[in-house]
């Protein structure tokens, strides 16, 4: 048996850096390796096409960022990223699915709705090829994944919002971090590796490293959460509102509930009609109406893990618990 598990990612991925940041806080032992280079191990062990897979030393497979964290926590509980308490705990949660599904919107469509970061991303995933055939696997690349910004709900009428909305999260954020190292005090919590990895990525490219250089304590963070260390406890919940619930309550309350209900829905609807809808195998949107990704908070709204599934209490429960945060920042009843 081996003695570390093996991360399998992508530095293009902020699902993977995710989870490479939170083995690196947690000090456990592992290997990183990029897919291309593990792709008979990958082949071996991933249900689905998407990075990151951990492979542990027991020779078992976990997919999808979440489910894999919370599989780490239960055998490395410290140092712990679940703040004391129920309501941080809570908002710890949601912030953490807030930068998963929404805060994917802000880094995919800016990665990939102008040409100078199509060009300069396209390149920077063909890096690896042989030199003579970098330009024809960077247009290739370019081809692919300018189409999928639907996926992420990007068209005409919702590019502005979007990019509205990660300026918005940008200044919040900044304003928030200015006193402290971390999201929830002196040590990263759940929602700093959510977050995070999203923000990290989208500094990378041109268009939105050029936002995020203009939040000097965004950019301080984003460098911390690279090799992210605790520097001491969480803060109570009641030092962290004053900055904290601006974000809550205009961009999680108000944007990304509604989106994420408004998916609860149309899934259901889809349910009423094909009853074998009802849990389905997280995946792609069929269209641009279509973009049921959620997974709902598990561990925040008080439901059981359930990897891959889409899953509708919580988000009902969201919904009803934070719909006025800054009047009443509650969590659910347990």
């Amino acid at each position: 048996m081996r003695a570390s598990h093996i991360v399998i990612g992508s530095e293009e991925s902020p699902y993977s850096v995710k989870v490479r940041s939170y083995f690196r806080y947690k000090g456990i032992p592992h290997e990183w390796r990029e897919r291309g280079q593990a792709a008979d191990l990958f082949a071996k062990h991933a249900r689905l096409p998407l990075v990151p897979l951990v492979v542990t030393p027991e020779d078992t497979g976990i997919q999808d960022s979440t489910p894999i964290i919370e599989a780490m926590e239960e055998q490395f509980p410290e140092p712990g990223v679940h703040p004391a308490g129920a309501v941080a705990g809570f908002v710890s949660a949601l912030l953490e699915e807030f930068g998963d599904e929404w805060g994917n919107k802000w880094m995919f469509h800016m990665r990939w709705a102008r040409e100078i970061d199509q060009v300069t991303v396209s390149r920077r995933f063909a890096a690896n090829a042989p030199p003579d055939r970098i330009d024809e696997m960077a247009k290739g690349i370019r081809e692919r994944m300018v189409p999928r910004v639907w996926f992420v709900g990007s068209n005409d009428v919702t590019a502005p919002q979007i990019e509205q909305s990660f300026a918005d999260v940008l200044k919040l954020l900044d304003i928030h971090l200015a006193p402290r190292p971390y999201l929830f005090g002196a040590r990263p919590a759940f929602a700093d590796f959510g977050l995070w990895g999203q923000i990290y990525e989208a500094g990378r490219d041109p268009t939105a490293g050029a936002l995020v250089k203009d939040a000097p304590n965004v950019v301080a963070w984003i460098d911390r959460m690279l090799e992210p260390v605790d520097l001491g406890p969480f803060e109570d919940f009641a030092a962290l509102q004053p900055t904290l619930v601006p974000l809550l309550r205009d961009q999680v309350a108000a944007l990304f509930l509604p989106w994420s209900v408004a998916n609860v829905r149309r899934h259901a609807e889809r349910a009423a009609v094909d009853p074998e809808a009802a849990e389905v195998p997280r995946q792609e949107p069929r269209g641009p109406e279509d973009e049921v990704r959620g997974r709902g908070r598990r561990r925040g709204a008080g439901c059981p893990a359930r990897g891959h599934r889409v899953q509708v209490v919580p988000y009902l429960v969201v919904e009803h618990t934070c719909n006025d945060v800054s009047a009443r920042p509650q969590a659910p009843s347990r």
